[in-house]
C-alpha cells in the first residue's frame, strides 16, 4: 500500500510518522512555541532529525472553542515556512480546511492537504482535484466552536466509517485517484472520550474499505482524562495511543513527540522481525 502525493509515493508497508508543526499562537498543545518563520523552520528541521517521515504544517488551531483565523492571516503564517519546508526532502502537508489557503499552498508546491472537514467547503474539493496532491479526509461534526456539543451517535464506529467512505467516493468522483486518499476518524473531534476509545478499540473496522488510515491521538484531552496529566505531560500516553493505533492498522501517526514515537515503532518492529535461535 502507498500514498501518492505531489512529489512522493509514500510506502505504507510500515507506519509512517507525521510530525506536527503548529504555526499558531493558540494551539492547545504548544501554542506559540513555533510561531514565526525562524522558529517554524527550526522545528521542521528538528522533527526530520528525530525521524519524521512527513511534516504537517498548520496555521489555525482547531482545538475546541478556538478563535477563527481569516484565510489571509493563515496564509501569512504559512507561506515562508512552507517554502523552506519543501526544501527538506520529505512530504509536506498543509493542515487547513479553507479552499483559499489550499489553492495558495498547492500553487506553492504542497504535497498533501490535510482537511479536518474532508473537503466539504465550497471550492475545497475542486482545488485538490485540480492538483496532484495527496489528501487526508477527516471526520468531524460542526466547527471547533461547536463540535463538543455534537457527540450524539447511535453507532459511532458505523457512522464515522460511513461518512469517510462516502466522502472518499465523492472525492474520487471529482477526479482524485484512490491512491491519493487517506482517511482519518478524527479522534478528539466531536467525540466524547468514551467514543474515542470505542473507535480505537474497533479501529480495524474502519479499514474495511481499503483506504489507509491516519490516527491523531497526540496529547488529546481523552489522554488527559485517562491519566490525569496536563497537556505538557501527555507524551508517554500519546506514544501508547499511537502504538495502539498502529497495531490496529493505522498507516500514518500524526504526533508532536516524533523521537519517542519513532523509537516505540522501532522496538515494535524489532520484536516482530526477531528470530529465536533453535526454533
Amino acid at each position: 500500500m502507498y500514498w501518492q502525493t505531489r512529489r512522493f509515493r509514500i510506502d505504507l508497508s510500515r507506519p509512517r510518522v507525521m510530525g506536527i508543526v503548529n504555526l499558531t499562537p493558540d494551539s492547545f498543545s504548544d501554542g506559540g512555541q513555533h510561531a514565526g518563520v525562524r522558529a517554524g523552520i527550526a522545528h521542521c528541521e528538528r522533527l526530520i532529525a528525530e525521524g519524521a517521515d512527513i511534516l504537517d504544517l498548520g496555521a489555525e488551531s482547531t482545538r475546541p472553542g478556538a478563535a477563527l483565523v481569516d484565510a489571509e492571516q493563515e496564509w501569512l503564517r504559512l507561506a515562508e515556512v512552507l517554502d523552506e519546508a519543501l526544501k527538506l526532502g520529505v512530504p509536506v502537508s498543509i493542515d487547513t480546511y479553507k479552499p483559499e489557503v489550499m489553492q495558495r499552498a498547492l500553487q506553492a508546491g504542497a504535497d498533501i492537504i490535510n482537511d479536518v472537514q474532508a473537503l466539504q467547503r465550497p471550492g475545497a474539493l475542486e482545488a485538490v482535484a485540480a492538483s496532484e496532491a495527496g489528501v487526508c479526509l477527516m471526520h468531524m461534526r460542526g466547527e471547533p466552536a461547536t463540535m463538543t456539543q455534537l457527540t450524539d451517535y447511535e453507532d459511532v464506529v458505523g457512522e464515522v466509517s460511513r461518512f469517510l467512505d462516502e466522502r472518499a467516493l465523492k472525492v474520487q468522483a471529482a477526479g482524485v485517484a484512490r491512491e491519493r486518499i487517506v482517511l482519518d476518524p478524527g479522534y478528539g473531534f466531536a467525540k466524547t472520550s468514551a467514543q474515542n476509545l470505542a473507535l480505537l478499540a474497533q479501529q480495524r473496522a474502519l479499514l474495511a474499505s481499503g483506504y489507509p488510515l491516519l490516527a491523531g491521538w497526540s496529547r488529546k484531552r481523552t489522554l488527559g482524562e485517562i491519566t490525569g496529566r496536563p497537556v505538557a505531560q501527555r507524551g508517554a500516553a500519546s506514544v501508547a495511543a499511537a502504538l495502539r493505533a498502529a497495531v490496529a492498522g493505522a498507516s500514518v501517526l500524526r504526533v508532536h513527540d516524533v523521537a519517542d514515537t519513532v523509537d516505540a515503532l522501532k522496538v515494535w518492529r524489532a520484536v516482530d522481525e526477531a528470530t529465536i535461535p533453535g526454533l
